[in-house]
């Protein structure tokens, strides 16, 4: 796994930072015992996975692999086998 690029784009990191501050916020507002902070926290958690969804839709995330590309890196992995 260590020669994939899984999650190295701006959308990803981007996404993944926002729903970490989200995550942070309801953390905090659930041991304060508030509830709409919480519920809050829990709304830029889903903004998070918005964000970088619309990011990787305007192209700033991983492009989906042709068939050759699978091919050739199937290929190359059972040469490097052998």
């Amino acid at each position: 796994m260590a020669g994939s690029a899984h999650g190295h784009t701006p959308a990803a990191w981007t996404g993944v930072i926002i729903s970490f501050i989200g995550f942070c916020v309801a953390g905090v507002f659930m041991v304060a015992a508030n509830v709409p902070g919480f519920w809050a926290g829990v709304g830029v958690i889903v903004l998070g996975g918005i964000v970088g969804g619309a990011m990787k839709v305007a192209g700033l995330g991983m492009p989906k692999e042709s068939a050759s590309v699978t091919a050739a890196r199937e290929a190359a992995t059972l040469q490097a086998r052998s």
